[in-house]
């Protein structure tokens, strides 16, 4: 089955105004893997804009334990934004499947909240012990809520997918594939 690392929820003060970042303490990181939060992106979202991108894919050929994969959400305020919200569902599409469909799991699926005023909100969402062969992506939704706490806007993004295949394929032992974030 998957575990995951659970997402807590921090606020860092950005240059360009207050940043929050949700990121999975390092349970169920190996030792050897460094945990960041993710930095303020180079280039500002524009009002009211959302990214999903894959950080991290790492695949082995055993154990599973060493399959992971990390996926990030960043979301920035409209004028009339006064709360975000942000939810990261895993999808899986196994060897012989059509589509994908959402794993369920303790951790995955939770909405993350950033405090009133935030004006860039990111969540980082790492999930280990993936099966193979099978392909994994991010499904993150979006909620831009206003003074009241009603929903004002509302988004869902795919990431890339990551792409777990089978230990004849990875029999050379562990390989972990960088991500270049998408726009």
């Amino acid at each position: 089955m998957l575990a995951c690392a659970a997402a807590a929820l921090a606020c860092v003060p950005g240059a360009l105004g207050d940043t929050a970042t949700s990121s999975p303490p390092a349970a169920d990181v190996s030792d050897d893997t460094p945990t960041t939060p993710q930095q303020a992106p180079a280039q500002p979202l524009a009002k009211g804009a959302a990214s999903a991108t894959l950080e991290q894919c790492a695949t082995a050929a055993a154990p599973q334990t060493e399959r992971s994969a990390t996926f990030a959400g960043e979301m920035a305020a409209t004028t009339d934004t006064a709360r975000m919200s942000m939810r990261i569902d895993l999808e899986e599409l196994a060897a012989g499947e059509a589509h994908y469909h959402t794993v369920t799991a303790p951790g995955l699926g939770v909405w993350q909240h950033s405090d009133p005023g935030v004006k860039t909100f990111t969540h980082i969402q790492q999930v280990t012990n993936l099966s193979a062969p099978a392909l994994y992506r991010g499904t993150i939704h979006f909620h831009w809520l206003n003074a009241k706490g009603r929903v004002i806007k509302v988004e869902e993004l795919h990431t890339a997918s990551c792409e777990q295949p089978t230990a004849a394929s990875t029999a050379g032992g562990s390989a972990t594939t960088p991500i270049a974030a998408a726009g």
